[in-house]
């Protein structure tokens, strides 16, 4: 049986729901609030505006696709194909199964006040930089051959976020299946010279590193 979510987590809860389908101006506190089974004062005993609620939910799918990539990375074979498979199908995976929030992570920027805008760049630019690490090293190594390291490090993350916009749960493919099928597609995109299979290594199940949303 579901653990019925209360308080902030069911406020965070309704955001994610308003924010998705209505946009971030197009929400109010009472769209939040009659989702949530909360009144509007109930709401600001949690949070003060509706822009730190945003802060609060950009950061926390951004941390953990952050942590989960980083684990998934340390945890493979010590080559590029390796890794750069194991970082695509954990990327991939998590866009599949956290869609609302890498929807909102990877379009609501334009609605964040400066300061937090400052810290969600902080945290794409540490992705971006795992995402270009390895890219970088398989080309120094002679094992992807693209002349183009910094747009294939573009095309690489946005294969995560554009599935964001689109995966059906309901739809013929597993969020496992999408990562094996886009490992492939990502190799392609580096044009790896040694695409041998590799195994990728099963990522940590999503209760291990999922916020609390």
């Amino acid at each position: 049986m579901a653990k019925m979510r209360t308080g902030k987590d069911a406020i965070l809860d309704a955001a994610v729901d308003r924010f998705e389908r209505l946009g971030y101006h197009g929400t109010s506190m009472r769209d939040i609030a009659q989702g949530a089974g909360l009144t509007v004062a109930s709401i600001y005993n949690h949070f003060p505006s509706k822009q730190l609620m945003l802060q609060d939910i950009m950061v926390r799918v951004l941390s953990d696709a952050l942590a989960l990539t980083r684990n998934a990375v340390l945890r493979a074979e010590r080559h590029p194909v390796a890794q750069l498979s194991a970082l695509v199908h954990t990327w991939l995976v998590f866009h599949s199964e956290r869609r609302a929030e890498a929807l909102i992570g990877a379009s609501e920027i334009r609605s964040l006040d400066p300061a937090g805008r400052r810290l969600i760049v902080a945290l794409r630019d540490e992705q971006e930089a795992l995402f270009r690490s390895v890219v970088e090293w398989g080309v120094e190594e002679g094992v992807f051959a693209t002349p183009y390291p910094e747009d294939a490090v573009r095309a690489l993350i946005a294969m995560g976020t554009s599935v964001s916009s689109w995966y059906k749960p309901d739809g013929p493919l597993t969020p496992e299946q999408m990562g094996e099928r886009y490992v492939r597609l990502g190799l392609g995109t580096v044009e790896a010279t040694e695409p041998r299979p590799v195994e990728v290594a099963t990522s940590p199940a999503p209760g291990d590193f999922e916020s609390d949303l």
